[in-house]
């Protein structure tokens, strides 16, 4: 709990007082391994916090395969931000990639804290903007580069998720197969191995 105070402090400031009503409005949750968090077509009424583990966010393309759009870790807020705002029915699925726990702020709670607390709306909008930034930070590297271009800028830019995410949902995030995958993984190895060797 104390990880998403210090987080929210980041963006604003709150008072012994205020951070008492925030606590008090946090509903802690667990989920396992593979289980969704959230389906399509559901409209989202709470907003989470994640505080261990790792989820992606998917979708189903015309052609029926399933696609990861993007991967939250811990210490992030996740949320479909115009689905929560709009109330209407998100297109995406959230599912848990590893064991996580999580908080989380219903929409009722939301606004109490909105109505209570003066700097809660500038606090949640500096972060939904960080959200939205990091976000596109996720998706658009993967867009114009080759596979294996793809895979070596995650490895840099997430090394710790790297590690924790099945090869099927990593290859589904990389827009390649997980055969493909296998072999760039395979020959970056094999490059590392020769590399190191040169340098002994």
């Amino acid at each position: 709990m104390e990880t998403l105070i210090n987080y929210l402090l980041q963006f604003g400031n709150l008072n012994s007082h205020q951070i008492e009503l925030i606590k008090s409005k946090l509903v802690f949750r667990e989920i396992k391994k593979e289980e969704y968090y959230h389906q399509a077509g559901r409209i989202p009424t709470e907003i989470i916090f994640l505080t261990e583990g790792i989820m992606r966010v998917c979708y189903y393309n015309h052609k029926g395969d399933e696609i990861t759009k993007y991967f939250i870790d811990e210490n992030n807020f996740l949320a479909d931000i115009n689905s929560y705002n709009l109330e209407i029915p998100s297109t995406e699925y959230v599912q848990a990639v590893t064991d996580c726990k999580y908080f989380m702020l219903s929409k009722n709670a939301m606004k109490e804290l909105s109505s209570t607390i003066i700097e809660w709306d500038k606090i949640i909008a500096k972060i939904t903007a960080k959200g939205l930034a990091d976000k596109v930070n996720r998706i658009s590297p993967m867009m114009t580069e080759g596979a294996k271009e793809r895979y070596h800028k995650f490895l840099n830019n997430f090394p710790a998720q790297a590690e924790r995410i099945p090869l099927s949902y990593l290859a589904s995030y990389l827009g390649i197969t997980q055969s493909s995958l296998s072999r760039i993984r395979r020959a970056s190895f094999e490059t590392k191995k020769d590399q190191d060797e040169e340098i002994t």
